[in-house]
């Protein structure tokens, strides 16, 4: 029987996608072998490239590994089938991290286009840009921002950049790339008991630390164009990353598409809507919310609850999708988004669209996309950002079956 046209082209993306993270995984074992995959001598500054201070991660621990069987002996039993943690394609490693990450000031980069997708992350008063250009093809970076071990991690399977706190209890963990995937969504694994943690929720579902739980911290995919503007003299993560990578490029081309199948996600993706279907999905504690991002996009701004929390989320246009065309920057425009608690002080806000931002009803402040108040009563505060996480709505169902959807 003649295969109909989407099923033909999502059958033709699926072989391109095992090819692609196949080939990663022996590019990654020349390297090792040739000695040309390492990251180069550390130095402090190299023309306007700098390596920011470090906080040192724990050493390895004299405990079984879950990276070869997540239910060996001596382990805990998993919190998932083990037979649900599949194989992605590469060894473990074979996507390589940045473990030494080096950056540049916003001002001497001419190497992002104005809409291309980077991932904005704040810590105290240091923001950082982490592009996706970058993060496209080595998906997780070991940092330290404002004193905080942090970890920076962008899955192109499942579309969602999540951040976390490195520090679990007395311990200093680093990630790397399992090459396994859970929900066709990046399973990581901790270099200290080589513990599996999936990337999307933070939570160790096999080895040694079952069942320990990462903090999630706040981190939003937003155009080089705006986060350039707000922060010209602040770090962004360079291409001096001691790989080489055909930066720019996107490996993953046309999977940003509501008609394609998710890359090795076993079952069916929930039915309320298309699988690949973009939305914004919201946590706290043990609610959630998925809002569709076409609707975000349409409303510029929604309010809702999420368990005891008013939240308001918003969106800019002008943000190209890293994984649609061929080329990062090219990418058809989709909505950056931000979420925040709709507090001030002790005063919640509501909030509608004006322009290129947003006024709240209550005082007539106008606030920008990251959720600073530039005019008006209370210029100068700051909305507390929530995390959140952009992401097809396959992944978030998977992880969170019961989400409330918003703008379906």
């Amino acid at each position: 029987m003649k295969m109909e046209l989407p099923a033909v082209r999502a059958c033709f993306h699926l072989r391109v996608l095992i090819k692609f993270h196949l080939l990663v995984g022996a590019l990654a074992l020349v390297a090792a072998a040739c000695g040309t995959g390492a990251p180069p001598d550390r130095s402090t500054t190299a023309g306007n490239v700098v390596e920011l201070d470090q906080i040192e991660s724990s050493p390895r621990e004299n405990v079984p590994s879950a990276l070869t069987d997540p239910a060996g002996e001596g382990l805990p039993k998993p919190l998932v089938d083990p037979a649900d943690i599949i194989s992605g394609g590469p060894p473990p490693d074979g996507i390589p991290t940045i473990d030494k990450p080096k950056f540049q000031k916003a001002s001497s980069v001419d190497w992002l286009e104005p809409k291309e997708a980077v991932l904005s992350f704040q810590l105290g008063d240091e923001i950082r840009a982490y592009p996706a250009q970058i993060l496209i093809w080595h998906e997780i970076v070991n940092d330290t921002v404002a004193g905080q071990p942090v970890t920076i991690t962008y899955c192109p399977l499942c579309n969602s950049g999540v951040a976390f706190n490195r520090r679990l209890g007395d311990r200093v963990l680093d990630f790397g790339t399992s090459g396994k995937l859970l929900h066709s969504a990046l399973v990581m694994y901790d270099r200290q008991t080589e513990s599996l943690w999936a990337h999307f929720e933070g939570r160790a579902i096999a080895g040694f630390l079952t069942g320990a739980n990462l903090e999630l911290l706040p981190v939003s995919t937003v155009s080089w164009e705006d986060w350039r503007r707000k922060n010209p003299s602040s770090w962004v993560l360079s291409r001096d990353t001691g790989h080489k990578r055909d930066y720019g490029r996107n490996p993953y081309e046309g999977y940003d598409d509501q008609t394609k199948t998710p890359f090795l996600f076993k079952g069916e993706p929930d039915p309320r809507m298309p699988g690949m279907a973009r939305v914004v999905g919201i946590r706290n504690g043990r609610q959630s919310v998925a809002i569709v991002l076409d609707h975000l996009g349409k409303t510029r701004v929604v309010h809702t609850k999420v368990g005891d929390l008013d939240v308001v989320a918003w969106s800019k246009p002008g943000l190209a999708s890293a994984l649609d065309s061929g080329t990062v920057a090219m990418g058809r425009e989709i909505a950056a988004t931000g979420v925040f608690d709709t507090r001030v002080g002790k005063r919640h806000l509501t909030f509608r669209a004006s322009g290129g931002g947003f006024v709240d009803k209550e005082t007539g402040t106008t606030w920008d996309l990251f959720g600073a108040a530039t005019s008006g009563p209370l210029t100068g505060e700051q909305l507390t950002a929530l995390e959140h996480v952009d992401t097809f709505w396959f992944a978030w169902a998977a992880y969170l079956p019961d989400t409330k959807v918003i703008g379906q």
